[in-house]
């Protein structure tokens, strides 16, 4: 799985050594040995890419500068912000603008200096290295700065130059204990100097400071050849007159990458270092760079072993080789190894490994052959080291099962490089939660799936056909139902990062472990222990046996359907909220089509996307889907759970758990269940089925009736079905049916189903209806009376006395004291020659009285129950004030041969005479009836109000006249008042004074003394 193309050449036949290189946009720039630099024009489209051997080049010369310095051209850059080349050479820095390369700008702070290294980078605010400020003039910063610097390494300094938004700011320089020979900037933070091979300093630019970096000590792990050797680097160096390179590359704005040794290390910013892991080479790297996300490595000769099947040959490599690891795990993912061809080639060195700075992931390098002659004939070649699109080389960590570094990768890629990096992403953390569901990480692939939004019909698929029923897939189908290849297998399905000996979730039988093949490895290889064993114990049946009881397995299934039963709960509440917003609930689910009528295949292809962005008819099989298997996992390990599942609204399938809860005698459960599909008929003729069991009444028909009373008027033609034979084994339980506090049924229908039944029960409901329901409308209430006439007469008809008293007691009653039912129709309903007292209560509603009190009369005889419907009826002042009367009348007047009246005529007379019209009565007496007979009525008669009012009228009116008499006496009184008078109070002449005269005998005194003298005259009369 190489991520990168193999390498494509450039330039060959390059006769002048090449010294440096960059690349700038769609130019390549070469720096070579006698001061030059050449320009090419690149066309890197991997369909124009020729092969190895073409006529055509990757690379076409623009120009050559030549001599543009007098010395070799040690290293290349470019500064964006002044499009200007910058080279070094004869440790001095120029800048050459582009394309013309004049005029050269020489730094001539920047001497003596041995590298350089330039860093752009938008920031917000001022420069970290220029932190003075001009007055009011200072940038606000909010507003982004494109900030770009030049850091020049120079004998025991670093100069930095700066240019903001293309404006050159004053140089600065930081004093060194050491001259730098590599620079790698992180970000606008810190630049990571190389001394040499093995010390290095960060400068960080907010403090302004210089910290040596504390590398720790390294461990050579290499084999064999050159590499085992690594640990004494720098005394090998000594011996072969070469010194070793510092290497150094930056990884990201708060990162970069320092070999020490053949150990790649990690820093940060702060000077710390930033990853655990380390690069591990197998020697150390001529030269190292970074490809997000990969690091290249130049390898010296001899550094990897090669395979070859000639023992002559060395298994060393004696060419350079390129190795690429993974800048995620730090494994190796590829060797490129020197010659790239299969045609023979000399064996040659590879330098100016250099990261191109465009967005095609590309790097350069430049291979010379190590013998003179040939480098001489042949010269250099430039070789594209070009990277694999990043759509390949996910599908290739896909297929061969590596999700984990799948994300790692993504993780890293832009989004403008891979515009479905998001859609790819949530497929790829959906295979790898499938991954770590197969390896028993039932807790993280739930966890997953419920971030990811997966369409839970894939979930439920995962378990056995006791969980998911017809939607279970067996587990080499797993990685394509995720949208994984098709031609994965089970084992390529596994990421590497996962523990295989984990077991499976599926809960069937794990394959046989493979036998041990004889002449084997692990036969030859046994212990002076397994000599002593006996014979028998070393079958491979009975060990395979013995090995099984001595390890006792985790019970994956029900672990890993505990863990649906956090799945499945957490998405239980979400979709009906989203259901609810759509006004779909569970109470209408016997009018949506079931999940049995979707097939497997349409379930599957249900969107992994939030609820929201769902349809109605989606989330309804998100529901159904979501609550069977959540049935389903309560009746394996949490069967105690599913009455409170069923109680409640639930999408669950029915036909998919009803056989397994009649197998388990689950019978409560499943009514339940019935109930809330509003499958009613199933659940009652369970309930019919069950009662045959039971021996107690009570216990045979009162879960019959109590379920019947929960149904509504709509299931009104089902109550009255299976209501029957509950009301034919105890109609007094039945009737609780129809009673119910829960829900009011339809009052017409049900009393024309009970009379159909029972003309008795009906009466008992339309008493019901009447009494504790307050029901006011008329039909009801002749209904009533209807039933009690008919069994009144039914049961005098079949000579039922005790029947026929009962219900004839109730229709008087009732006659008598309700006043809803129509009266003119339940009078024609009566026969004329029986009933005499409901016909006498029917005539007295219709105001025909006399007619009544002849029937009490003539046809009953009942003279007390006359005079009583008398008294109830009587109003004085009113129409029935001569009821009395009238009833005297039919004693004394009959209109039919009857016996002799008289006698209650003359009781009548007697009780109730303030009520009868004096004169008529005496004028009905018959004339042999003697005074004494009615001296009573006599004496009350002349006692009556009307005599007395008379008398005291006259008396009245005779008292008034005496009072006027006398009044008219004493009006008529004079006193004469003289100058002599004397007042009899105070003795004094009363003279021209107020005056007061006293009665009755006129005394005069002073109007002032009048009190006083009045009181000594009441003293004087008592």
């Amino acid at each position: 799985m190489a991520p990168f193309l193999p390498p494509k050449i450039a330039l060959h036949g390059l006769k002048e050594r090449v010294e440096s290189l960059t690349v700038q946009g769609d130019r390549l720039y070469l720096g070579t040995a006698t001061g030059s630099v050449s320009v090419y024009s690149l066309d890197e489209n991997p369909v124009m890419m020729p092969v190895i051997g073409h006529e055509e080049e990757i690379a076409t010369l623009v120009e050559v500068k030549k001599n543009l310095v007098r010395r070799a051209v040690e290293q290349l850059g470019f500064v964006k912000d002044i499009n200007s080349l910058v080279l070094l050479s004869e440790s001095t820095i120029t800048l050459f603008p582009l394309p013309d390369f004049v005029p050269p700008t020489l730094l001539p702070k920047a001497k003596a200096a041995f590298s350089f290294a330039v860093n752009s980078s938008v920031q917000q605010g001022p420069d970290p290295v220029n932190q003075s400020t001009t007055g009011d003039f200072e940038r606000p910063k909010s507003v982004p700065t494109l900030v770009t610097y030049l850091a020049a390494g120079c004998r025991r300094k670093l100069v930095i130059y700066s240019w903001k938004d293309g404006e050159a700011q004053e140089p600065k320089e930081v004093p060194l204990p050491h001259s730098p020979r590599v620079m790698a900037f992180m970000g606008h933070q810190a630049i990571c100097l190389a001394y040499s091979a093995t010390e290095f300093a960060l400068y960080d630019f907010a403090t302004n400071s210089v910290s040596d970096l504390v590398v720790p000590p390294t461990v050579t792990t290499a084999a064999g050849g050159v590499g085992a050797l690594t640990g004494l680097g720098s005394y090998m160096t000594l011996g072969l007159g070469a010194k070793a390179k510092p290497c150094l590359a930056k990884i990201s704005d708060t990162q970069v990458l320092l070999a020490k040794d053949n150990v790649g290390i990690f820093f940060g910013p702060d000077g710390k270092v930033s990853r655990s892991g380390t690069v591990d080479w197998p020697g150390p790297p001529d030269e190292i760079t970074y490809v997000k996300p990969y690091v290249l490595s130049v390898l010296p000769p001899g550094a990897i072993p090669t395979s070859t099947s000639d023992a002559s040959q060395s298994p060393l490599a004696q060419s350079s080789a390129i190795q690429i690891r993974s800048g995620i795990s730090l494994s190796t993912v590829q060797t490129i190894a020197h010659p790239f061809t299969s045609g023979p080639a000399p064996h040659s060195t590879i330098r100016l490994l250099t990261h191109s700075s465009s967005a095609k992931a590309t790097s350069y390098f430049v291979t010379t052959p190590i013998d003179r002659n040939a480098a001489a004939s042949e010269g250099s070649s430039l070789w594209l080291l070009r990277m694999r699109t990043w759509t390949e080389q996910v599908d290739e960590l896909v297929a061969a099962g590596s999700y984990a570094e799948a994300l790692a990768l993504l993780d890293v890629i832009d989004p403008s490089a891979l515009p479905d990096k998001e859609e790819t992403r949530a497929r790829i953390r959906a295979l790898h939660a499938v991954s770590q569901f197969r390896a028993g990480n039932y807790e993280d692939a739930i966890n997953t799936f419920i971030s990811l939004d997966i369409n839970p019909a894939k979930v439920v698929a995962l378990y056995p056909e006791s969980v998911a029923g017809r939607l279970s897939v067996p587990p080499d189908q797993w990685i394509p139902l995720f949208g994984g290849p098709e031609t994965a297998s089970p084992d390529a399905g596994k990421d590497k990062d996962t523990d295989s000996d984990k077991g499976s979730a599926t809960a069937k039988d794990t394959p046989e472990r493979t036998a041990t093949p004889v002449g084997s490895i692990r036969e030859k290889l046994k212990t002076s222990l397994d000599a002593f064993m006996p014979s028998g114990s070393k079958d491979p049946e009975t060990a395979s046996i013995t090995s099984v009881r001595r390890r006792q397995k985790p019970d994956n299934f029900h672990r890993s359907v505990e863990t649906l039963l956090r799945y499945l709960p957490d998405r239980r509440p979400k979709i009906a909220a989203a259901l609810a917003a759509v006004h779909i609930t569970p109470s209408q689910s016997h009018r949506l089509s079931p999940l049995s009528e979707t097939s497997t295949e349409e379930l599957f292809a249900l969107p992994d996307a939030p609820l929201s962005a769902l349809t109605p008819d989606q989330l309804l099989r998100y529901a159904q889907v979501v609550d069977t298997a959540l049935f389903k996992s309560y009746l394996i390990v949490r069967p105690g759970l599913l009455g409170p599942l069923c109680r409640t609204e639930n999408w669950c399938e029915v036909s998919e758990v009803e056989e397994v809860l009649l197998a388990r005698e689950k019978y409560s459960e499943l009514i339940y269940l019935y109930n809330g599909k509003k499958m009613h008929q199933k659940a009652l003729d369970l309930l019919k089925q069950l009662s045959e069991k039971e021996e107690d009444m009570e216990d045979k028909l009162m879960p019959s009736i109590t379920y019947l009373q929960r149904l509504g008027p709509e299931y009104l033609d089902q109550i009255f079905k299976s209501s029957r034979w509950l009301l034919e084994k105890d109609p007094d339980m039945a009737f609780q049916i129809f009673t119910s506090e829960e829900v009011e049924l339809p009052r017409k229908p049900v009393a024309d189903f009970l009379e159909s039944i029972d003309p008795r029960i009906c009466a008992r409901y339309l008493e019901y209806s009447l009494q504790e329901k307050e029901e006011r409308d008329p039909s009801f209430h002749d209904r009533l009376a209807e039933v009690y006439l008919h069994i009144t007469l039914h049961a005098q008809e079949v000579h039922d006395e005790a029947m026929r008293k009962e219900y004839y007691d109730k229709l008087l009653h009732f006659l008598d004291s309700n006043g809803y039912y129509h009266v003119e129709h339940l009078f024609g309903m009566l026969p004329m020659e029986e009933l005499f007292e409901a016909r006498a209560i029917l005539l007295g509603k219709l105001g025909r009285h006399q007619h009544a009190l002849e029937i009490y009369v003539y046809r009953l005889h009942d003279y007390s129950a006359a005079e009583s419907y008398c008294k109830r009826i009587y109003q004085p002042d009113s129409p029935t004030s001569n009821v009395f009367l009238t009833l005297l009348r039919i004693y004394l007047r009959p209109t039919t041969q009857t016996c002799d009246m008289l006698k209650p005529a003359l009781d009548l007379i007697t009780r109730h005479s303030p009520r009868l019209d004096v004169v008529e009565t005496l004028q009905l007496l018959p004339p042999l009836v003697t005074a004494k007979d009615v001296r009573a009525f006599l004496v009350e008669a002349l006692r009556v109000p009307i005599f007395d009012s008379h008398v005291i009228r006259e008396i009245s009116k005779a008292r008034n006249e005496q009072i006027a008499r006398k009044l008219m006496v004493l009006q008529s009184n004079r006193v004469k008042v003289s100058d002599s008078r004397i007042c009899p109070q105070c003795h004094k002449r009363l003279g021209n004074s107020v005056i007061a005269v006293h009665a009755p005998r006129g005394e005069v005194t002073h109007y002032q003394c009048r009190e006083a003298f009045s009181r000594r005259l009441n003293e004087v009369r008592r």
